[in-house]
């Protein structure tokens, strides 16, 4: 059967029509139906529009589902989180609480979504707060999760061990990896290097933590060296921050160099798929958004600068992520641990 996916049709910075068209191609080429969800009378002619060319016999599986509001990135978090009780990120996750969804996509205000999240769908039993985690390229090919990146500014050794049985559960279940190996973001391998936070951390993780190897560096996140890296959402936040600058850079740098240096037709042609598929694996629509891990539901938090490519991404991640008992593994593995 098919997988309903909530999407919040009003998030990104260009909404609808990237939630619209990236809910279509989801529709096409996924094992799911899309439930858009905004102010239909918006929504219909949009919607309608993009389906002109399609029969009733090859229609794509996207629905309209009423929420009279939204929440804008301007909004301030706490306010709009409790002043519009019906925003299309409301709407979209009690659909995930009450069974009718099975995940949900938002390309919205990050804090605004997390806050609904947590008050909508509630924690997983055994975490005191939810992580947004990101997956990273590696030179090895297998990807990185890294979390937390922005969720919690501020966390405790007991947050980051938490973190970790989430991004190993989310690495192994959703990603393939048979026995994900754990890191601990810190400033050097050696257990005296870091701050307080990393000192206090590396022996519970040590003690409880599952195939854990102890500190890594930044280069680590990009050298397949850990499968999993935890850290506190400031420095995961810098990090995932930081690496966007640097792709940006490195993309532009590299465009003007071909284009200076390649002559011929043919190299230019060669050059330009190379520079496309190099570019593919560092492009964040290619991955979808940021699982919301802790909370009792699959939610996938996108960038505001949203394309139809990353809206598909992100229905299909939470797709993949509503199908792979994450949650249930996450609450059986913080349970053995606090009982071991």
């Amino acid at each position: 059967m098919p997988i309903d996916i909530a999407l919040d049709a009003m998030g990104s910075d260009k909404a609808p029509d990237p939630e619209i068209k990236g809910a279509i191609l989801a529709a096409r080429q996924l094992d799911v139906r899309v439930h858009l969800v905004g102010p239909e009378d918006l929504l219909r002619p949009k919607l309608r529009e993009c389906l002109k060319g399609y029969s009733k016999h090859d229609r794509p599986a996207v629905f309209l589902v009423q929420a009279s509001e939204w929440i804008s990135m301007e909004d301030k978090a706490a306010l709009a989180v409790r002043s519009k009780r019906d925003s299309s990120m409301r709407v979209g996750l009690k659909m995930v609480r009450e069974g009718r969804a099975a995940g949900f996509v938002t390309a919205g205000n990050t804090g605004a979504a997390m806050a609904t999240a947590k008050m909508v769908l509630g924690s997983l039993a055994g975490v005191d707060r939810p992580a947004l985690a990101t997956v990273l390229p590696t030179t090895v090919g297998r990807p990185c999760v890294l979390l937390d990146v922005g969720a919690n500014v501020d966390s405790d050794p007991e947050n980051l061990v938490q973190f970790a049985a989430m991004g190993y559960m989310y690495a192994k279940n959703v990603l393939g990896v048979a026995n994900p190996r754990v890191g601990l973001l810190s400033i050097g391998e050696e257990e005296s290097k870091g701050n307080a936070l990393t000192r206090d951390t590396l022996p519970l993780l040590r003690e409880r933590c599952l195939n854990f190897i102890g500190n890594v560096e930044g280069r680590d996140l990009y050298n397949g060296n850990a499968d999993v890296v935890v850290c506190d959402g400031f420095v995961g936040n810098v990090a995932i921050k930081t690496t966007e600058g640097v792709v940006k850079l490195m993309t532009s740098g590299l465009r003007q160099s071909l284009k200076s240096t390649i002559t011929s037709q043919v190299g230019a042609l060669l050059s330009q798929k190379a520079f496309k598929a190099f570019k593919k694996t560092l492009d964040y629509t290619e991955y979808g958004g940021a699982p919301l891990l802790g909370v009792r539901g699959a939610c996938v938090i996108g960038h505001g600068s949203s394309n139809d490519r990353a809206i598909y991404n992100g229905i299909r991640v939470v797709a993949d992520y509503a199908g792979a008992e994450v949650n249930s593994g996450i609450e059986a593995l913080l349970a053995s641990k606090q009982q071991s």
